[in-house]
């Protein structure tokens, strides 16, 4: 026994933990495996969500380092844009505190709900899909411009003629206000609860087009990764972490988001959507007919 729990309980938790990084790696959706992970074993469901939080922390410090590329030369942004994710996180999580519990059980069913219709609708894919499609314009234009005399003669009516903006990062001025407004939602709910938040935050940055794909993608990574810390911070400051189920998760996820990456190469990307999807509406079905 181990805090009170069996080594075969810690055990499965972990798996558990394995699951929702890959999960979490592929889909975006960590928590639709580790919170009901939790809820199976009679963790209230506070508690639960809590804890979760903390242990799929694994999954995302891999994610954070990794970033650090694609938003060089754009700290100010990063820096507004994770504050925003912190003080989301914050508030969500004392939403989460301060509530009445059945609160967050009657909610819960929606969210995951809402969470599954993000993944099925998939704004990574669009977004990677405009980002595939905006390279090939601007490899053409660069050609055009190498082969053609008229491009050497005025460049200004070339470079008008093939737009490239959609593979240059917008000024940070230009970001509308609407985004960070929905950043900021995103980022409430991501410490409320949070499964498929990362979906919804990226959906909402492609909306904003202020980037390419993968500058998009890794600020959506520094949002949730902010959030996710500060709530943690809340839990823990008010004992609500139930630690061993936490730590177990923890490293769980981490292995999870660490071999991730070479299987759902051989995967197709639709199969794992639809399995999700699959997964969340199973879920909200489950825990809305024990919760309503």
């Amino acid at each position: 026994m181990i805090a009170g729990y069996s080594i075969l309980t810690l055990l499965v938790v972990a798996l558990a933990g394995v699951g929702a990084g890959f999960v979490g790696y592929a889909v975006g959706a960590s928590s639709l495996i580790s919170y009901p992970a939790l809820l199976a074993l009679g963790v209230p469901p506070v508690i639960a969500n809590a804890s979760n939080t903390v242990g799929v922390l694994g999954t995302g410090f891999g994610g954070v380092l990794g970033a650090r590329k694609e938003l060089h030369g754009k700290h100010l942004r990063a820096a507004i844009y994770v504050t925003i994710g912190v003080v989301g996180g914050i508030l969500g999580a004392l939403l989460l505190l301060g509530l009445d519990p059945k609160v967050f059980e009657f909610v819960v069913p929606p969210l995951i709900a809402l969470s599954s219709a993000a993944i099925a609708l998939n704004p990574r894919g669009r977004a990677e899909a405009k980002q595939a499609a905006a390279d090939a314009q601007a490899q053409a234009a660069r050609l055009e411009l190498e082969g053609s005399r008229q491009a050497v003669a005025n460049p200004t009516k070339q470079r008008n003629q093939h737009p490239l903006v959609h593979t240059q990062t917008e000024p940070l001025s230009e970001d509308p206000w609407w985004v960070w407004l929905g950043v900021s939602c995103c980022a409430v709910y991501s410490g409320y609860f949070g499964a498929g938040a990362g979906t919804l935050v990226l959906a909402v940055l492609d909306a904003a087009g202020i980037g390419p794909f993968h500058q998009v993608n890794a600020l959506k990574t520094l949002i949730g990764w902010g959030a996710n810390m500060s709530a943690s911070v809340v839990f823990i400051v008010r004992g609500v972490v139930d630690w061993p189920l936490a730590i177990a998760m923890c490293v769980g996820c981490f292995a999870g988001s660490y071999i991730a990456p070479p299987i759902t190469r051989k995967v197709p990307a639709r199969i794992m959507r639809i399995a999700a999807v699959i997964a969340g509406i199973a879920l909200t079905i489950d825990l809305a007919i024990k919760t309503y």
